[in-house]
């Protein structure tokens, strides 16, 4: 179900454990699978998204009289705060690696505290070049 605003309030599913991993005994394909934190036990942190520094692959590569400054990509970094993650969590350990499903590589903040976690996204599991590119054009 969608609120007024068109953001997903509530999901009705159920589980079929015969379907774990891809396909089911009777020969059904499973299109894709949930993950899911609980809200209400997840841990609130905050995740850093890094992309690409340029907007070119080769940042000298400017018109005359212009700068490589001027292929800086605004977007480099997106801070996202109220991040629902894992309980399980709440131990990681400075510089711990840990994959977020379908999002990317995250390492612990060397500045994250117990009260304050923060995670870095160190790899995306998309290629953001391409997109990059195609905007260019």
């Amino acid at each position: 179900m969608k609120n007024e605003k068109g953001e997903v309030t509530e999901v009705h599913c159920s589980y079929d454990p015969a379907t774990r991993g891809g396909d089911a005994p009777d020969g059904r394909k499973v299109k894709s699978t949930i993950h899911w934190v609980s809200a209400a036990h997840a841990l609130d942190v905050e995740v850093r998204l890094y992309e690409t520094l340029f907007t070119k692959e080769d940042p000298n590569d400017v018109p005359e009289g212009r700068e490589f400054t001027d292929n800086l990509n605004p977007n480099s970094l997106e801070i996202l705060q109220g991040c629902k993650l894992e309980p399980s969590l709440a131990r990681a350990a400075s510089g711990g690696r840990y994959q977020f499903e379908r999002l990317g590589y995250f390492s612990v903040d060397p500045d994250s505290t117990p009260a304050k976690l923060v995670f870095n996204r160190t790899v995306a599991l998309r290629d953001t070049w391409a997109k990059i590119e195609k905007k260019g054009k």
